[in-house]
């Protein structure tokens, strides 16, 4: 079935308001679905249901307690669908900092006096703080400054006997391109038994989770990133691994009536495009949705690098320029972009000025090194699946006023 963006346009009730939203990476715009849900779910989280009228062997066995008690459950179940895991290889809390920090607590038994770990600068600095509150030896692999990306090969002389952790984004948040995550776990593999931790909370709202493919061992996911509650998640690619952990720090509280809306994020994005007709587990549903959805954002993608690439005056982060112009780097549809002699504060203000809702890119060391404050400030463009060619068009042409 062919991707129907109108359709999709249809279940946001907020693109009723003439702005064109193009900044997915900072505020997702929230599916009607998804905000029924979680009223629902606040509504009813402290009420009792009444109990079942006949008991048996298929009967509730929670009664007398709270309908959000289930809540939680429910996500974990949905978290499970989109990763292809078990719902207890699944473990939920209030955002992806918080659950890094509970991580670093829970590995205590695992980190001696001698262990190391290896960060990155690719991944948000945010995480990075939070993985060195462990206190333990810290080496620092290094992206390529002409496109962003994060080589595999250098995991092979930097990863060795004491590593404990290895942590790689899956994709870099507003430069978008994708990170060769089983080519980094590979090359971990040959000197070390280290766990591989990765964020995916960029690249899931646009390609299906596979950790077996991958071969990491945990990845993360903030439900927010999809459009839904401030809730997320550690998969953990073995429910035995929380036996080397010290599983109490992992058990973090999340609001009953925030958990009640995940399941609803996930049915959306698995409703995004209709598959066969027939029976089909949430799991297939979401790939064969996703995988439409992902190769209609790619045509958008496309557009828009070469439409803006053609301005003389543009400059896209990680893709301009003779160092990266023949580099083969695949991308989610997300991009950063500046406008020679242009501040980017003025490049949003005409953005707004058209209707158009971006976000001034972050400010880290590794934009910085790559030019990023030497040419003004960049700004971000990432898509979700209801933005059109239209957008597109009114991007360009708005960014050409000023190019």
């Amino acid at each position: 079935m062919a991707y129907d963006v109108w359709g999709v346009r249809g279940l946001y009730g907020s693109l009723g308001g003439g702005w064109t939203y193009l900044n997915a990476h900072v505020s997702p715009q929230v599916p009607e679905k998804v905000a029924g849900a979680v009223a629902r779910s606040f509504r009813n989280a402290a009420s009792v249901p009444p109990p079942e009228p006949v008991l048996g062997s298929h009967s509730r066995s929670d009664v007398g307690l709270p309908e959000g008690a289930e809540y939680p459950k429910a996500a974990r179940v949905a978290i499970a669908d989109l990763a292809g895991v078990m719902p207890e290889q699944v473990v939920l809390g209030p955002s992806v900092p918080a659950l890094y920090s509970a991580l670093v607590s829970a590995m205590r038994p695992m980190l001696r006096h001698n262990s190391s770990m290896v960060l990155n600068p690719v991944d948000r600095p945010v995480l990075s703080g939070r993985l060195q509150r462990a206190g333990v030896s810290t080496t620092w692999a290094q992206a390529d400054l002409a496109t962003g990306d994060l080589p595999a090969w250098q995991y092979r002389d930097i990863a060795d006997g004491s590593t404990r952790l290895v942590s790689v984004p899956a994709a870099h948040p507003e430069l978008g391109n994708v990170v060769g995550v089983a080519d980094i776990v590979e090359a971990v593999r040959e000197k070390s038994r280290a766990w591989v931790l990765v964020d995916a909370s960029a690249y899931a709202p646009y390609r299906p989770l596979d950790l077996d493919a991958w071969g990491a061992d945990i990845a993360a996911v903030d439900m927010a990133q999809f459009g839904g509650p401030e809730i997320a998640a550690l998969i953990f690619r073995d429910a035995a691994m929380f036996k080397r952990l010290d599983r109490e720090a992992l058990e973090l509280e999340v609001s009953p009536g925030l958990a009640g809306g995940v399941p609803a994020v996930v049915e959306h994005y698995a409703s995004l495009v209709e598959g066969a007709a027939g029976r089909s587990s949430r799991r297939n549903r979401l790939k064969y949705s996703m995988g439409e959805t992902t190769a209609y954002l790619n045509g958008l993608r496309d557009d828009l690098h070469t439409f803006l690439g053609t301005l003389p005056a543009v400059h896209i982060v990680g893709v301009t320029g003779e160092a990266a112009e023949d580099a083969r780097v695949e991308r989610i549809p997300r991009l950063a972009f500046g406008v020679r002699g242009v501040p980017s504060e003025t490049v949003l203000d005409r953005l707004v000025t058209h209707g158009i809702v971006a976000a001034q890119t972050t400010q880290t060391q590794l934009l910085d090194d790559m030019g990023v404050a030497d040419m003004g400030g960049a700004v971000t463009i990432a898509m979700s699946p209801f933005n059109t060619q239209n957008d597109i068009e009114q991007l360009v042409r708005t960014v050409a006023s000023l190019a």
